[in-house]
């Protein structure tokens, strides 16, 4: 088995083909908090894509810790770290995606390869150091920093899952009894329960590099309850590492936090080591030795190819530049196609019942036209022609004085009803800078002010109107405009919240002209209050109401 085809694995029946938009092209691998995947930007930058498992998904304090870590992971800049891009805490099913990294995982690379050489491993350390300065500066606490959680690119290590780990691991019981983190890389007071702060992360890079050192944890093997002891009561025995890396790790693996190493302190003792291999760049060429070739990353999965069907009528068609219909707009068309076809059934028979009333009439002579033309109670053709000849009168659309229609006269509006036309407008992109207009979805807004406006004020965003309403379909697809109808009914609501949306979300919409319309949510991007946004398809009904 190759490498590419161990990173990445195909996608299983389970595995939902799109996240909040985006394409999944393979399975990275699974963690506590979820499963990860590979997908790719817009612009086709691949991203490492995490979704949150459905029981945590569930757990309203795993929310509110996820949401808080995000928002301080969002702050993080290091050339070091695995920057997060996107990202939605209150979406269905909350998830995360952060620049993806090629190259294996530390723990990878040390099973694939054995223990990493001297340069390497000061290499390594010098790395982490720097990523954890840049996470130390925002305020946060990795609190799971371990093999699994460095990654080896070309150019040097990432480190992934900063901050996460609280809210990944918070709500799971550990051998202490809600200590955060993995055992064999806890530091004695995350071992022991207390007080967490930047030192711990440092023991847990000193356990990290004696990892890549030895080949296996600094403090042996064998249950949690019987590691966690051994961190908390006993002294690693350095005699097995290297030599020029005892002094340095001694220092990071302190039982005090006050007397160990700071990551600045770290950084320098390596590049003092290094020499002048760390003011040359030597760490690449270090790295592409321990990696090995590069896997290719799987290109974006495309858009799937629409099937496009007859347009409506009175629809332009692609070839007008107009936009093509939905799912929802196809469906609806079909359920039309399937109603006329019973129509044209029912008509054929009317039609097949009145030629052989027909040929009675004719056959029957004046006996039968007096009978039918008689004020006595009858059963019957003559009944049901009498019944006919009223319904017509009544109607204004026969000849006076006659009990049929004229021929070719029009039938009255009332007794045809028409349906509300309905305008296909996908995709839409609404964000701060783009509001939307229902009149004219297609147009700039006048001075940027469109009918429905889009904010982040609140933990999701909302959309906002002062004259439309909206209101969520909550579980739905393939809303109708009678559903819409109904539920825009129940209530007014000129501000809705996007917290609990997601792509596929559809939302009803009621202009103050008559408009009623379907906003079908395909793309929703809040992590980044700046450049937040939501893309979605929408149909308008003209003169619905």
């Amino acid at each position: 088995m190759n490498q590419a085809s161990e990173v990445f694995q195909p996608l299983q029946a389970d595995d939902p083909p799109v996240v909040a938009g985006y394409r999944l092209a393979a399975r990275l691998g699974a963690g506590g908090m979820g499963r990860v995947y590979l997908s790719h930007t817009q612009g086709g930058r691949p991203v490492a894509l995490k979704v949150v498992r459905p029981e945590l998904a569930d757990d309203p304090d795993f929310r509110r810790r996820f949401r808080r870590e995000i928002t301080a992971a969002r702050r993080v800049r290091g050339a070091y770290t695995a920057e997060l891009i996107d990202a939605d805490a209150d979406g269905v099913p909350p998830w995360l995606a952060t620049l993806y990294v090629p190259g294996p995982s530390l723990t990878d690379a040390v099973v694939r390869r054995g223990p990493l050489p001297v340069p390497a491993v000061l290499w390594l350390m010098a790395g982490v150091a720097e990523a954890l300065q840049a996470i130390h500066t925002e305020g946060i606490v990795h609190r799971d920093l371990k093999p699994s959680n460095v990654l080896l690119a070309a150019d040097g290590p990432r480190v992934i899952d900063f901050g996460i780990a609280l809210a990944a691991d918070g709500t799971s019981y550990t051998a202490t009894g809600g200590t955060i983190g993995t055992p064999a890389f806890m530091a004695p007071e995350q071992a022991s329960g207390d007080e967490v702060t930047a030192a711990t992360d440092v023991f847990a890079l000193g356990q990290t590099a004696a990892f890549a050192a030895l080949g296996r944890p600094l403090y042996g093997e064998g249950s949690a309850l019987n590691v966690l002891y051994r961190i908390v009561h006993t002294a690693p025995d350095l005699s097995l590492l290297p030599e020029p890396l005892r002094p340095l790790l001694a220092r990071c693996l302190a039982a005090d936090p006050a007397e160990r190493a700071t990551p600045a302190e770290v950084v320098e003792w390596c590049r003092r080591r290094l020499g002048a291999d760390a003011d040359a760049g030597g760490g690449p060429a270090v790295w592409r030795e321990i990696t090995g070739p590069e896997a290719v990353v799987p290109a974006p999965v495309p858009d799937p190819t629409p099937v496009v069907p007859q347009p409506l009528i009175g629809y332009p068609g692609p070839t007008a530049g107009w936009p093509q219909p939905t799912a929802e707009q196809r469906r609806a068309r079909r359920r039309r196609t399937a109603l006329v076809s019973a129509a044209g059934v029912a008509g054929g028979a009317l039609l097949v019942a009145a030629g052989a009333w027909w040929v009675m009439d004719t056959s029957g002579g004046a006996a039968g036209r007096a009978a039918a033309g008689s004020g006595t109670s009858a059963t019957g053709p003559a009944a049901d022609r009498s019944s006919a000849s009223d319904s017509s009168d009544s109607s204004g659309s026969s000849a006076p004085g006659s009990g049929a229609a004229a021929p070719g006269a029009e039938r009255s509006p009332s007794a045809t009803p028409t349906r509300p036309r309905a305008d296909v407008y996908a995709p839409l992109t609404v964000d701060a800078r783009n509001p939307l207009s229902i009149e004219d979805p297609w147009g700039k807004p006048r001075n940027g002010k469109g009918d429905i406006r889009f904010g982040c004020e609140s933990v999701g965003c909302e959309l906002k109107s002062d004259a439309s309403a909206f209101v969520q379909i909550m579980g739905g697809h393939g809303t109708t405009l009678d559903e819409c109808r109904l539920m825009l009914g129940s209530g007014k609501y000129h501000t809705w919240k996007l917290a609990a949306a997601a792509a596929g979300s559809e939302i009803c919409i009621k202009h103050p002209s008559g408009d009623i319309a379907l906003f079908v949510i395909q793309t929703k991007s809040t992590a980044l209050p700046d450049l937040a946004f939501v893309q979605g398809d929408l149909t308008v009904w003209r003169n619905a109401v």
